[in-house]
């Protein structure tokens, strides 16, 4: 049986690679993608939770179903995003795409 930490420890080194990859991607899809790195990162430690601690049965299972319906959602939106900058500016270079500024 594989001890509880060394799920939160893997989870966190993921959280970390989602993380460096959100905040150094010029890329939108890049930034996406990492940002559901770091959802199943967190989900990998819900599930660890709920596994190893008898008082929170199911309750990590529901927050990871939970985490993964918003993943979902935030991947249609962010790709709706996406393809109607590209449509924009003919890019999906977040350094190029002055959308916010006057």
């Amino acid at each position: 049986m594989v001890p509880l930490h060394s799920y939160l420890i893997l989870g966190g080194i993921l959280f970390a690679i989602g993380m460096f990859g959100a905040l150094t991607r010029r890329h939108a899809i890049g930034i996406l993608m990492s940002i559901e790195l770091m959802f199943n990162a967190a989900n990998l430690s819900f599930v660890a939770f709920s596994r190893y601690l008898p008082e929170s049965a199911l309750r990590g299972q529901v927050f990871a179903i939970f985490v993964i319906t918003v993943a979902a959602a935030e991947a249609a939106v962010g790709l709706a995003i996406v393809l109607g900058l590209y449509r924009n500016f003919k890019t999906v270079n977040v350094d190029e795409i002055n959308l916010m500024k006057w």
